[in-house]
This record gives structure tokens, sequence and C-alpha cells, in this order.
């Protein structure tokens, strides 16, 4: 068994998958350097990623895939869970030794298992579209928190972009400590530094704009009117919305 150790960027994991093919190894784990144990017994070996490697292991895959598989792909590294590269590394072998289309064969675990994953990643894309909320800074930066399930950040940036064109936003992920910034004519991943007292970017309160405070009573006021109590279905409701995203929507603090 080799162990390769990689930066955690896909282009990295792209890059490990080059070497695996690179070097021969028939028996290989993928690991990155943030969870990496080290081992004494199994050789370890250190994966330098370049554009040129990991580009070439994506051309690769688009000439064997439809662009629906290729982008499964994509959001299956997303949801980093535990030994998902490995998962990853099996289908990848899977489809270059194999001669017609195995998108659908899904009696392969590895085939089964990415197309479930990336199922579960984008329906955390659609909900973090829907459940972001953003509070207007004194700076006039609209900002939101999320702690998304799946690293979903990069999924999201092209639909916030177009609906907010016209303003300055950021989504910051408290679970990964990155966000998107929008300044208005790109967007771009950025690592904050937060000053003692906002708890990490959670608790910004004291930054908000003057009518922040305004707009999200009426928000919750307008939450509650349109909630009709003798309709109330609280298993449906949790179903759409479950109670895990609840403490960044300001209609729920209220209630």
């Amino acid at each position: 068994m080799h162990t390769l150790i990689y930066d955690g960027s896909f282009e990295g994991f792209l890059c490990a998958v080059f070497d695996v093919y690179e070097y021969k190894y028939t028996d290989a784990d993928i690991c990155t350097e943030k969870h990496f144990k080290g081992n004494i017994f199994q050789p370890v070996h250190t994966v330098h990623t370049t554009k040129e490697r990991s580009d070439r292991v994506w051309k690769g895959l688009q000439k064997k895939l439809s662009d629906e598989a290729v982008q499964e792909l994509y959001k299956t590294f997303l949801s980093e869970e535990e030994g998902i590269e490995n998962t990853i590394l099996s289908y990848i072998r899977y489809v270059f030794a194999s001669t017609q289309s195995i998108e659908s064969d899904y009696s392969h675990p590895a085939v089964l298992e990415v197309t479930q994953m990336a199922r579960k990643v984008w329906r955390e894309k659609h909900r973090m579209e829907a459940f972001v909320r953003f509070q207007k800074t004194g700076d006039g930066l609209y900002y939101a928190l999320i702690e998304p399930d799946y690293n979903v950040l990069p999924l999201i940036a092209t639909h916030f972009e177009r609906r907010y064109a016209d303003q300055r936003w950021l989504i910051y992920d408290a679970r990964r400590r990155y966000g998107i910034y929008y300044d208005g004519d790109t967007c771009s991943e950025v690592e904050l530094s937060f000053s003692e007292g906002v708890n990490g970017g959670k608790d910004i309160h004291r930054h908000y704009d003057e009518g922040e405070a305004i707009y999200q009573q009426l928000w919750q006021q307008y939450f509650k009117s349109v909630n009709i109590a003798a309709r109330k279905n609280t298993r449906l409701h949790v179903q759409h919305m479950p109670r895990r995203y609840w403490k960044y929507l300001p209609e729920k603090r209220s209630i």
C-alpha cells in the first residue's frame, strides 16, 4: 500500500491520480496533508500540484465521460467525506479501464457511491441558495454566514453573482473558515482574520448597518403573518427546512 499525500485541493487530488498511474501504484491510499496521521510500515509519496498534470487527468476524464458525470466527480470530491478520494480513484480506474460508458453501471460500488454522494452535495447546494440570509454591515457589505454539511461554496458562487450583481457581498463558511467575496465585478475565494469579540465571524451584530435590525424585525413579522396556525405542519416544515440551518435564519430567532 502506497500512501499519497496531497494538499487538499481538487487540482492536487487530480495530480495524485496522475501519480498513481505515473508510478504504477496498484494499491494506493490518497489522503490530505491535514488528515494524514502518519504510518511506519507503508511508503509515503508526497504529491506536487501542477496545472499541467491536473489538466491532463481532467481532460482525460472529459473524453471518457459526459459533462454531467465529470461534474458528479467534482461534487463528490466537495463532500469531504472521509476516504472519498479513494472512492473517486476507484471510479476513475474503472473509467479508464473500460471501453464503453460506465456511468450507469450501479453494480460497481464506486459508481453507485459517487452518484449518491453527488446528489447529496447538489441537494445541499440548492438548500444553501435558498437559506442564505444576508445582513448589511456599516460599510455597505452584505454578509452571510453558513455552515453547510458539504463544501458547496464553489457551487453556489455563480448563483449569487448573477442574482446580486449590483451589490458587494460575502458568504462565509464558518466550518471551513473561508468565504466567497463579490466586489461588484468579480467573485473570489477569501480567508478572513476576525477581531476578538465576533466569535469567528458568527456574531457581528455590532457592525450592522443602522437599519439592519429594523429590516430583520420586519422580516420576522412578515414570516409570522404568513403562517397559519391551523395549517401548521412541523414535520413537513422540518423536512424542507432542517433545524440545523435555523440558527442563521433571522425569521427563526424569535420562534
